[in-house]
């Protein structure tokens, strides 16, 4: 494996760890796909750091748990931010 590859995965389990960060959100800071992002925190790091990638698995178990809850709160915020913008557009004669 290339270090500089190598590296990054280890900076971004480390980020994951230290904040609790979505992959996502991970993928965001380091400017890579949510894809190669999973990717590297998953598969890779499994290789290059056996306890970092627990902490790691441990907090993608919590993600994958909670996400329901996301997006069902994201719908709810949606459909209230639609609600709102519908009734400031009436018009008054």
């Amino acid at each position: 494996m290339r270090e500089d590859v190598a590296q990054r995965c280890l900076d971004m389990a480390r980020h994951m760890a230290d904040t609790g960060a979505t992959v996502r959100e991970t993928a965001k800071v380091f400017s890579v796909s949510k894809s190669l992002a999973h990717r590297e925190l998953t598969t890779r790091l499994k290789i290059l750091s056996p306890t970092l990638y627990a902490q790691v698995r441990r907090q993608l178990l919590y993600h994958k748990a909670v996400r329901h809850l996301r997006g069902g709160e994201a719908t709810r915020r949606r459909f209230a931010r639609e609600k709102s913008e519908k009734v400031g557009n009436h018009r008054q004669d």
